[in-house]
């Protein structure tokens, strides 16, 4: 059995689920599969944590990386002792409990901890945090006199060099940081319980699962839910983990009248293997179209640091797009793409290439029309002198979703969805993301931001390459998306 020592981040874990801490010190066997996804996430609070310590200049690092934890404890305790006024990552360690306090900042003979987080308010699960550091240096001796918790100011617009103090909000929590320090020792005390037993803890899946983080641990826990099960319901509506709890699990066991009207459409779509076509929908979709044709897509990404002048933390900034565009009817497509140069501002290069690609009187294609909408009206915000152009280009708009959105057209295997990854297959087989370097739009933003971090070379081209031919794809499947729905009106081919 693995010991029952503890740290922050397990803290967290047990209060989420007491059985994911077990299973994080017991592992299953059972592979999990990789989470890129939370590796750059915490690649970028690093970077936050290392920006905001400017807010408290002059401080000493107590680094993680090249000191053992001993090592750790025993630099923090001599800043302590030698006088230091700001330390940032001090290290404490309390009954077999060990933390890390992002900034640590002397007052008087107390001292201020100060958590950052890269998110834009205080969640519940920040207060438990800062307990736990809370808990653990009262523990070490020291007298805690105020907690806060630093986040990031989402209407911050950069200009210049970052203002650190403007891209940053301290916000003080230490009296809902004391109400949930009373019952910290009761905590500690049940989650080492836990972790001495020898069995894994009967702790059946839940809402908590996704709350207040995605546990690395669902694909272990719910392997015993089947294919077409109640958990496959798209939207709102009936409480999943109710049936559940009364032992409902396979979509064919659901009582149909308990579903709304969407989910009941999809339940019985998929139990039947039922398509449907709206023909007249689709044929007034069709008719809302025109030539010349341009299916477009955007990559975007976004930060909490902005990275360029004019952009917001969070902002979704253009990176890459592709278009297809149809002359008329029945053309071969032509494509033309863009994709940014590392570490440059993109935008202005990206629209005026656009501007000069896309012809004023063309219809443009989207798939998710809010999402490129959005963007578009963001850089004509920023560029005045071709908002005018980019005005003209907005009127002209479609929106390819629409009619798998409405199930004007629906096949069973999308299950509910109308995303294109499950449009696509369900309408045009042969194609397919699966397999691909790069295969969704999280993937993309992350392989923009590494990039951005390599030099020139083979890995770059090759990673650029696998860029371009995603978000190629992504406008080739609405091409062919849109084929189908015209053969089945028995238009002429696109």
């Amino acid at each position: 059995m693995a010991n029952t020592g503890l740290s922050k981040s397990l803290i967290l874990k047990g209060l989420q689920c007491q059985k994911a801490l077990w299973l994080t010190k017991n592992p299953p066997d059972f592979e999990l599969p990789p989470k890129p996804d939370l590796e750059a996430l915490f690649r970028t609070g690093t970077e936050v944590g290392i920006l905001a310590q400017q807010l408290f200049p002059g401080g000493v690092e107590v680094p993680y990386e090249g000191l053992s934890f001993g090592e750790q404890l025993t630099r923090t305790k001599q800043l302590i002792d030698s006088g230091a006024e700001v330390i940032y990552e001090a290290s404490f360690s309390f009954s077999a409990i060990f933390v890390k306090v992002d900034i640590l900042v002397r007052d008087g003979d107390a001292w201020q901890i100060h958590e950052v987080k890269m998110g834009t308010s205080v969640k519940d699960v920040n207060l438990d945090d800062v307990a736990v550091q809370h808990y653990v240096l009262n523990g070490c001796g020291l007298s805690v006199s105020k907690s806060f918790l630093v986040h990031i100011n989402n209407q911050y617009v950069r200009q210049g060099d970052i203002e650190v103090d403007k891209l940053f909000t301290g916000e003080e929590i230490t009296p809902q940081v004391l109400a949930r320090l009373q019952s910290m020792p009761e905590v500690v005390q049940e989650l080492r319980s836990t972790l001495r037993e020898s069995a894994e803890p009967s702790i059946d899946i839940g809402p908590h699962c996704k709350d207040p983080y995605e546990c690395d641990f669902i694909p272990y826990c719910w392997r015993h839910i089947p294919e077409d099960s109640i958990f496959d319901l798209r939207g709102r509506g009936t409480d999943k983990f109710k049936l559940y709890n009364q032992g409902i699990v396979r979509l064919a066991d659901v009582p149909l009248d308990e579903l709304n009207g969407a989910q009941r459409f999809q339940a019985e779509a998929t139990l039947e293997q039922k398509d449907v076509t709206d023909r007249e929908a689709v044929r007034e979709f069709l008719g809302s179209l025109w030539y010349p044709l341009c299916h477009l897509d955007f990559e975007t990404f976004d930060t909490p640091i902005p990275p360029f002048d004019g952009v917001r933390p969070y902002q979704k900034v253009p990176f890459q797009y592709s278009l297809h565009i149809q002359k008329e009817v029945g053309a071969e497509p032509e494509h033309c793409e863009y994709l940014a140069q590392p570490n440059v501002d993109p935008r202005r290069e990206l629209i005026e290439q656009l501007l000069t690609t896309i012809p004023e009187d063309a219809c443009i294609l989207t798939y998710n029309q809010a999402f490129e909408k959005g963007v578009l009206r963001e850089l004509a915000k920023l560029f005045p002198d071709l908002a005018e152009a980019i005005e003209v280009r907005l009127a002209n708009v479609r929106d390819l979703m629409a009619p798998f959105k409405r199930r004007d057209v629906y096949r069973w295997p999308m299950r509910g969805s109308y995303s294109i990854k499950e449009v696509l297959p369900a309408l045009v087989p042969e194609l397919s993301y699966t397999g691909m370097e790069i295969a969704d739009g999280m993937a993309a933003m992350q392989a923009y931001r590494e990039m951005c971090a390599l030099e020139a070379g083979e890995k770059l081209d090759r990673l650029r390459a696998a860029m371009l031919d995603y978000c190629r794809l992504d406008t080739l499947a609405m091409v062919k998306i849109l084929k189908v729905l015209v053969a089945t009106e028995g238009f002429s081919s696109c």
